[in-house]
């Protein structure tokens, strides 16, 4: 098939294809097409590098291999650039007293980690201003599916303003003596996790909470360090590590003050084992669960309220509904799964990566990096 008859195919598709996804029972042909949406829009995909840090390392050295994935030059440029785009101003000069005092504004291991990373890209100021820049602008869609055996799935965008984070996202494999504890998704220099799988577990994603204004989020940031709650990203790290089952995760998850408003989708490796958490700072304002039986076999999260409707130019949700509905819970799996998340608008010129995982077969944790986005074919 040569250029000109692929992109005839696609015009074809472009009408067709939307028209399918209203359609409750949809024949075969309908996944294929799908599929073939994604091979002919010309997506190049890129497998993200692995970085293995290990728990039982001092917090100050244990992301020292991240520079064998990551020049430090580029590093600093790169960090640089997302600062001074994401940053005020009056942050930089409100953060340097936390700096010189970091163990006692900010717990272990982070105010070690945050020295170690310092080392390599510049003072500790600026690794700070790093990660609490990449707690603001994530807007993303979450899916956690069930199939009709049972069978949970867990699949990610992660949408940021930042192109620059394509070629700085990263697997991370975290050891403790010496086996894999947790694994999870992120940016070089970012010590919190938005994306993680706590293998025969559970797996967990966060999606930025519409209703928080970013002019007052950075206030929070700073209090953060006072009041002593939680980044959103370092409770996502730290139920991977220390949650003993899916049920822990979630209360964990649902009870610990944070330091603003966000969505935590929680996914099981047993049948039923799937919620979207909608949190306020203090408390949980709402659990949306798995009800296969009632016909609520899956559930999508971008960054409003499910009880609402989302604002007028926010397709999203939309679109992955009908999707999935056109997918359908016999057709589920991780490979229909990820072409749900590769349709546009649900993955668009700002998603950085797509992740797809299921607890129960860790070995399938898939994180691909979307070059260019996805753009409207």
């Amino acid at each position: 098939m040569g250029p000109e008859a692929g992109t005839l195919i696609v015009k074809k598709l472009r009408s067709e294809v939307p028209a399918l996804f209203f359609n409750p029972t949809p024949p075969a042909a309908t996944m294929l097409l799908l599929g073939l949406v994604l091979v002919l829009s010309g997506r190049a995909q890129l497998a993200p590098p692995e970085v293995t840090i290990s728990l039982d390392e001092e917090p100050v050295v244990r992301w020292d291999p991240l520079l064998e994935a990551f020049e430090p030059d580029f590093l600093r440029r790169a960090a640089a650039q997302v600062i001074d785009t994401t940053v005020p101003k009056w942050l930089h000069e409100a953060i340097i007293p936390l700096a010189l005092d970091l163990e006692r504004y900010i717990p272990q291991p982070y105010a070690g980690e945050i020295r170690g990373l310092a080392s390599h890209l510049g003072n500790p100021s600026d690794v700070i201003l790093l990660n609490f820049a990449y707690e603001i602008s994530a807007f993303c869609t979450s899916i956690v599916a069930q199939d009709n055996a049972g069978h949970v799935y867990h699949g990610r965008n992660l949408d940021y303003p930042h192109p620059v984070l394509r070629n700085l996202t990263m697997d991370v494999i975290f050891l403790k003596n010496g086996k894999e504890a947790y694994r999870g998704t992120s940016f070089a220099g970012y010590i919190g996790l938005w994306t993680g799988q706590s293998p025969n577990k559970f797996t967990i994603s966060g999606d930025q909470r519409g209703t928080d204004r970013w002019w007052n989020w950075w206030k929070n940031v700073v209090s953060a360090f006072i009041l002593r709650r939680s980044p959103v990203s370092w409770l996502v790290r730290e139920t991977l590590e220390e949650a003993k089952d899916f049920q822990e995760a979630v209360m964990r998850l649902s009870k610990t003050p944070i330091i603003t408003g966000v969505y935590y989708i929680v996914a099981g490796a047993r049948a039923g084992e799937g919620v979207v958490i909608t949190r306020n700072r203090a408390d949980t304002a709402d659990i949306w669960a798995l009800e296969p039986v009632s016909g609520g076999w899956y559930r999508v999260e971008t960054n409003f309220d499910h009880w609402l409707p989302p604002p007028a130019r926010d397709h999203r949700r939309d679109a992955a509904n009908k999707a999935l509905n056109a997918t359908g819970q016999d057709h589920i799996s991780m490979e229909t799964l990820y072409q749900v998340l590769s349709l546009y608008p649900v993955c668009n010129g700002r998603t950085v990566y797509t992740t797809i995982m299921s607890a129960a077969t860790p070995e399938k944790y898939n994180t691909v990096v979307r070059p260019q986005g996805c753009p409207p074919i």
